[in-house]
């Protein structure tokens, strides 16, 4: 079966603000143990503030290095998820899940791509 990386970006100027509703954390629980039990989710984490990260770079035979933050980007990846599903069509269907148990105040966009085997 294919495997998919859901890449997860978030606006991290908004983010410090975003709090969630009191069942934020039951929805996205009963979503990872369902996804979980299906054998479809097969890693996911949250990363940390670009400010804790770095960027590297090749270009015209130099490798460059720019600590982060990264204030000239507006959209960051916030967080990933590599699922394994039949197709393409079930991997968007788990990723519209995992967005829409998320607060509708929240922005979180999510780009799902299949992993070249």
């Amino acid at each position: 079966m294919p495997r998919f990386m859901t890449l997860i970006r978030i606006d991290e100027e908004h983010r410090a603000g975003w709090e969630p509703d009191p069942e934020f954390d039951q929805r996205m629980g009963a979503l990872f143990e369902e996804i979980s039990k299906a054998g479809v989710m097969l890693e996911t984490a949250t990363l940390t503030p670009t400010a804790q990260g770095s960027r590297v770079t090749w270009n015209g035979g130099t490798v460059g290095c720019t600590d982060g933050p990264f204030t000239e980007t507006k959209e960051v990846i916030g967080g990933y998820a590599i699922l394994q599903c039949k197709d393409h069509a079930e991997a968007l269907e788990w990723t519209r899940r995992f967005l829409r148990a998320h607060p509708v105040s929240w922005h979180v966009e999510a780009e799902v791509r299949q992993i070249a085997e």
